[in-house]
């Protein structure tokens, strides 16, 4: 379990998240949604272990997240940021063959996966995100989508307890952000944890199996879809008039003046 208590966390000296408190279960595919400068993606981040907290604590299976060595939780925790970025002019597979270093041996130490168990986490994240045909292409000459993929194979590849996703469907094209979400939710239905900060609240509510609302650093709905989305909350924290439209598993969100 992922937990945070009493959660606050600062960036330039201002507190952007404050007083959350939650507790993530793997096998669940959980959202987290709020406006812009909402606190999302400092929230991810701190409980990533990324973003040290300012008051309050993150804790994975009863430690501290920012306790547990950083090969170790590399291991257990799959982070993918807004923006991906790549030093380095590599090709697509060796890009994604990056999420398997934390399982690679290091002086003093025996490996932590064969090379057989590399190849296969790598050739399954490959295919996952539909980077078979692209292998050897230079990520310079990918497409914001394709790179977007790419980076969200590297994550797979590390075959992590928990995978931490900001806005991975965003610069995703229909059938690449279906085929994403599709994916995220076999992730979770596999036993991993899987939080994913949306803005695309209809995506949130026909894949998540829970979603989180934060609004200026504080959560205010955490249930199932249908009630942590409901027309009155998004109305209170987006400000937006609204109306669900369509079945349960592929609901549309109608915004503006609607008839009374």
């Amino acid at each position: 379990m992922l937990m945070a208590s009493d959660l606050a966390v600062s960036r330039a000296h201002r507190k952007v998240v404050e007083d959350v408190s939650l507790a993530l279960e793997p096998g669940v595919l959980t959202a987290i949604c709020g406006p812009n400068g909402a606190g999302k993606s400092s929230l991810l981040a701190a409980l990533a272990g990324l973003l040290p907290a300012a008051g309050g604590a993150v804790k994975l299976g009863g430690r501290g997240v920012s306790s547990i060595p950083a090969r170790e939780r590399a291991r257990l925790i799959g982070f993918l940021p807004q923006q991906a970025d790549v030093a380095w002019d590599i090709s697509v597979a060796t890009l994604v063959s990056l999420g398997r270093l934390p399982w690679r041996s290091v002086p003093g130490r025996p490996a932590r996966a064969s090379r057989d168990a590399d190849r296969d986490a790598i050739a399954k994240a490959m295919t996952a995100m539909e980077l078979d045909l692209l292998a050897d292409r230079p990520v310079s000459q990918l497409s914001g989508g394709e790179k977007a993929r790419a980076a969200m194979g590297r994550v797979l590849a590390g075959e992590p307890d928990w995978i931490l996703a900001d806005e991975p469907l965003a610069n995703l094209d229909l059938s690449h952000q279906q085929a994403l979400a599709v994916s995220l939710k076999e992730q979770a239905n596999a036993g991993r944890g899987v939080v994913v900060v949306m803005h695309d609240l209809a995506a949130a509510m026909n894949h998540a199996g829970r979603v989180i609302v934060i609004d200026r650093g504080r959560i205010v709905a955490d249930n199932i879809p249908e009630r942590a989305l409901s027309r009155e909350v998004i109305e209170n924290v987006w400000q937006v008039p609204c109306q669900w439209l369509g079945e349960r598993g592929a609901r549309a969100l109608a915004m503006g003046q609607l008839p009374a």
